[in-house]
């Protein structure tokens, strides 16, 4: 049975990620802010085959050498922790240190040990396409990069955040010997684990109570947080894995969601919303799958993940139909 790590382990898809490999028999190492807080730890710890394979760690992103005793025998990393905020007072202390400096304190824990040699970076799409023109028709994939300093003038902390912090992965892992793959996923939704609303699933659920849109284009690119996972995994056993992976399973306008919402849930009352908001122009753009697929990522339907969302919602008391 390998042993691996997984930081961040609280998070929406680092939950995720730890239940499916211990699915998969392998020995999770699990680093968290916190082993005090029940929040972080008690929905891994209830998961199958936790008690057997799973072991938390309490780690710091800011703290060199907070690491190295959680991946002491790891043959893989799944650096999956970094803020997910959009609006920050002080986007140093909030956002590009743990993102940036946090990465490169996780590389420098993982090149002291010799059984370690891949590292699965979890990135974003906010990577990969701001700040930049797309033009009509384009087709976006992985050799896109966004430009750390439009989105900087255009105070997108988040997206400044992600690029530099994917950046500063690369450049260290070809200077320490370290194999690194990054996943770059789009709008996360999908049921959660955790007992608390990370950000996408909150602004999704807000969408859903409300129908006011989350981007002003109305284009949504969801990708369910499931699949996301296991594109983390496939990256690790894949040898041939390298470089990044966009992770986008459906790019639909909001009226698809809101069509998709009535079908399975008249009571939103989203019947009228979808009619004034059907907009029938074609997409601008379109965000290639190919690489995800050629991992062996099986994207989940649309309707599934939008239902899945919706039912764990229910189940938690947040959503009221």
């Amino acid at each position: 049975m390998k042993v691996v790590c997984v930081t961040g382990a609280s998070g929406f898809i680092a939950s995720w990620l730890v239940k499916l490999l211990l699915a998969r028999g392998y020995t999770v190492h699990a680093t968290v802010r916190s082993l005090d807080d029940p929040k972080k730890t008690e929905h891994l710890q209830a998961l199958d085959e936790a008690k057997e394979r799973l072991t938390l760690f309490e780690a710091d992103l800011i703290t060199e050498g907070s690491f190295d005793s959680a991946f002491e025998g790891c043959v893989c990393v799944f650096h999956t922790a970094s803020p997910v905020v959009f609006t920050v007072d002080d986007p140093k202390a909030q956002l590009m240190d743990p993102a940036v400096k946090g990465t490169i304190n996780v590389l420098k824990s993982a090149a002291k040990v010799p059984s370690l040699k891949r590292v699965v970076l979890t990135s974003s799409i906010a990577a990969v396409m701001f700040g930049v023109d797309v033009p009509q028709s384009s087709v976006v994939d992985e050799t896109w990069f966004s430009n750390p300093l439009v989105c900087e003038q255009k105070e997108m902390w988040y997206f400044v955040s992600k690029t530099l912090a994917e950046d500063a992965a690369v450049k260290y892992s070809k200077e320490n010997g370290l194999e690194l793959v990054a996943i770059n996923p789009g709008f996360v939704i999908g049921p959660i684990l955790q007992p608390t609303l990370n950000l996408t699933s909150e602004k999704f659920m807000n969408f859903l109570k409300t129908g006011k849109e989350l981007f002003p284009d109305g284009i949504y690119m969801l990708v369910d947080v499931r699949d996301v996972a296991a594109a983390h995994i496939l990256a690790f056993e894949n040898p041939e894995a390298k470089g990044r992976y966009l992770m986008v399973g459906n790019m639909v306008r909001s009226s698809v969601i809101m069509k998709i919402l009535e079908k399975f849930y008249p009571a939103f009352g989203f019947s009228q919303r979808y009619e004034d908001n059907n907009c029938n122009e074609p997409l601008p753009y379109s965000i290639s799958r190919a690489r995800a697929e050629s991992l062996g990522v099986e994207f989940t339907p649309l309707e599934v993940t939008i239902e899945d969302t919706v039912e764990i919602l229910k189940e938690k008391k947040l959503l009221n139909l």
